[in-house]
Formats: C-alpha cells, structure tokens, sequence
C-alpha cells in the first residue's frame, strides 16, 4: 500500500515534490531540508571537533572534552550540540539547571509539584510511584542522547525540563524566550563529595580504576569536572539572574535547607502560579514541602530499587541530602586551598558561600 501512495498524506512523492518544487520555485519562501543532511550534519560537526578539542579524563574514568570554556563529558557532547542546534524553547517552558549534584533531585520534585498542583492532589502525585527524573527530562540525556531532533508533542504545556548545561552554551531560544529558568547550587565541597560517591556507587566506566581522593579534588580545584568549571558555571546562572531576575532564579540548596517553606512560594511566584490565600489556608505549601523532602522521597518504595535510564541506581540520588558533610572527608589543608580558589575566582562577583 505505501508503494501505491495508500498512507495518511500520501503518496509521498507527490508531497515532498509539492514542496520541493515549491522551493525551487521561491527559494526566499520555502526551505526544503533533508533529515538526512541534518543527523550528518550533528555527527560531522562532533567528529571534526573533538579532533581539534582538549580532551582530559575525569577521576572517575568518564573522558571530557572542552568546549567553550567547559568540561563536557565526551559521552554527551553530541547530544548537547544537538540541544543547541534543535531545541526550541516556548515562552511557557520552565529550565532546571544545576552542575550535576547540586540539588537536582529536589528542584525537579518542587517545581513538579507546585505547578502541577491543580492536576494532583498530594495523595495523587505522581511521586509517590515515579523518580523525580523521570517526569522531569533532562535534555541531553532523556530527549537529545538517542534522537537528533525529538519531537516533543506528547509533552503537556508547561513543559518543565532540566538541563546541566553551562548557560553560555545554553541553546539561544532559551536566553532569548520568555520562558523562565531556575538554577539551583551547592556548597561546592558538598557538591564535590556527594558527586563522588554518585560515581562510585553507580561505576559509570566499568573497566577504570577511579583516582583517590586527593588526586579527584585536586582535579576540581584546577576546574576540571563534569560541566567545570564550577565557579564558571554558577557565575554564568548568577549574572544571568543579576542582569534579569525576572527571567532566571537563582537558589542555594543552602538556603532550602533553612526554610523550604519560604522557598516554595518563591518558586511559585517566580513561575507565575503564587500560591492563594485559600491554598496557604488550606496547608497546601507545607504539604508539597513534606512530599518532596528527602526524607519522603528516600523512604518511597520507587526510589529504593529500580534504576533510571537502566543505569542510574534510583537509591544513589538520596545518600544522605545534608549540608557540611565535607567535613568528614577533607583534610585541613585541602579546605585551605579550596578557600583560596574560591575567593580568587568569585572575587567581586557578589556571590558568597560558607566555607
């Protein structure tokens, strides 16, 4: 039947030589594109740079690329060319960005809840029986690692996705919409230990040998990490934020930890969606807090086994949640240098963390 032209919108000759025709005819109007000549077009460009790139291996054996001034893991550098050549942001799309382990898993959990909150009621939510990650996507992992250009129809307005993308490399639809951006960061030293036993637990490269712990922090320092620099990172997300507080929030996983209450409303009113005077009332900010505090979340039958993307343990994203734990693996003289690298790099920046 397809050979006769017997298919929804066929025959197909005759639709793509409408438009081809339509093309040659008014090239200025119609652009006729391959889809062909576009995956070749991705794969070509990644193949010609990491050739001409800096490439470094991590601690952990997972090999990065540098790439604007980043650390790119090599393994989704493709797809992170790709969500800058393909994604197009709406005006009512919500971004979650982190450097990975900074708090990721709680920002998904809370702005899932809050804007979804007249889907669901908190008995209902689908975080009782789903991972955090899997109803918020991260582009270049869940959307743009195994398609070139997906389609995103089957995703419901407002589309809420992650990303660990540094914000210069960000896709420019993103920077240039309306759509809203929320990052979220940590205590560099907790985001370094809690990274570490991430990697560990869930041995991403089977056959390395992982570097101790001096040899891995020493490699953080100098910037070299996944999506590192770190300070550039958070610097990018904070003037961002500085220049167009409308646009982009910036949080500290600090600051949840002292009043997610507080916290809560801000991502709500920030989104567009405050919370109202009858749904205070009514307990409702309070209830979402709980929910998705890492103690609900870690105690969830779904997020004790099971894995996400058929890797990721769905128990490694709750170890322990707290803040200051650093302090039970990093010698005096390690904090010192830390110290000394952080005033050095956000120096003036107005951007300050407790170390």
């Amino acid at each position: 039947m397809f050979c006769q032209g017997i298919y929804p919108f066929g025959p197909f000759w005759d639709h793509t030589l409408g438009y081809w025709n339509a093309h040659l005819k008014n090239p200025e109007k119609v652009l006729f594109l391959k889809y062909e000549d576009l995956k070749e077009d991705i794969v070509e460009i990644h193949d010609q740079l990491l050739q001409t790139l800096d490439q470094h291996t991590n601690w952990n054996g997972r090999q990065l690329v540098k790439y604007d001034g980043f650390w790119l893991p090599v393994l989704y550098f493709r797809p992170i060319l790709s969500t800058q050549k393909y994604f197009r942001a709406k005006d009512n799309d919500i971004i979650l960005a982190t450097v990975p382990k900074s708090g990721t898993t709680w920002l998904k959990a809370l702005t899932f809840s809050i804007v979804n909150r007249d889907v669901y009621t908190i008995d209902q939510s689908p975080l009782l029986t789903c991972n955090p990650h899997t109803l918020v996507p991260l582009l270049e992992l869940d959307l743009y690692f195994h398609q070139e250009n997906p389609n995103f129809q089957h995703i419901s307005n407002p589309r809420i996705f992650s990303t660990h993308i540094p914000f210069k490399i960000l896709p420019d639809s993103i920077r240039d919409s309306e759509c809203k951006i929320i990052y979220i960061c940590r205590n560099p030293l907790d985001q370094f230990i809690s990274f570490r036993h991430f990697s560990l637990e869930n041995n991403f490269e089977k056959d390395a040998v992982p570097l101790e712990l001096d040899e891995a922090f020493d490699m953080f320092c100098q910037g070299i990490h996944s999506m590192g620099p770190f300070w550039d990172h958070m610097l990018g997300f904070w003037n961002a934020h500085l220049k167009n507080p409308e646009k982009v929030l910036f949080l500290k996983y600090e600051d949840l930890k002292v009043d997610i209450e507080f916290s809560v409303k801000k991502i709500a009113e920030f989104l567009g969606c405050a919370f109202s005077v009858e749904e205070e009332k009514q307990g409702l900010i309070e209830q979402i807090a709980k929910l998705c505090s890492f103690e609900s979340l870690k105690n969830l039958e779904v997020n004790k086994t099971g894995h996400v993307h058929g890797a990721v343990k769905n128990s490694s994203f709750f170890r322990k949640g707290e803040v200051g734990g650093w302090t039970n693996y990093l010698t005096p003289a390690m904090v010192e240098r830390f110290r000394k690298v952080l005033a050095s790099k956000l120096d003036g920046s107005g951007l300050i963390f407790k170390i």
